[in-house]
């Protein structure tokens, strides 16, 4: 194969894993959407406001993977049921309680965090530094927010 093959396959690699990201990125999206609608009890309103801002956060987060997919030569997933199909987030199906919600949603990012970086760790190895840096920046955002989510499932 040659050098330019070889990086084109790479780069197929790499958009392929961004992909996953957006399907899960998705997933979470929805989660928040539902859990910022149906949350109750005594922390409502700063949950309400909280999910609310988390969830306009990553509809720009879906948006910027998708168009990196689209600047790398890759087609993002263009449907639900495609997202479904390659995300490894599950979708909500209940409506637990708001110290529930707040536990989800870290194990969630958690695992989000950790797709994150390990497509970063690829992108890294084609040479890509465009989604290296992307990536870099969610995963500080999803650092800090994990150790809040954390302080607050405690309480």
């Amino acid at each position: 194969m040659t050098t330019a093959a070889t990086a084109q396959a790479q780069m197929g690699a790499v958009t392929d894993q961004l992909n996953g990201l957006l399907a899960d990125s998705t997933v979470f999206y929805m989660k928040l959407r539902n859990y910022h609608w149906f949350v109750t009890g005594p922390h409502f309103f700063g949950l309400h406001a909280k999910f609310e801002e988390l969830y306009d956060d990553w509809a720009e987060k879906i948006d910027e993977i998708a168009e990196r997919i689209l600047a790398a030569g890759g087609r993002p997933l263009p449907t639900l049921a495609e997202v479904l199909k390659h995300a490894t987030l599950k979708e909500e199906t209940g409506q637990p309680a708001a110290k529930q919600m707040v536990q989800n949603l870290h194990d969630d990012m958690q695992t989000l965090a950790d797709r994150f970086a390990a497509v970063r760790d690829a992108a890294d190895e084609t040479g890509d530094t465009t989604t290296v840096n992307l990536l870099d920046g969610y995963l500080d955002d999803m650092r800090k927010t994990l150790w809040m989510l954390r302080a607050l499932a405690q309480a």
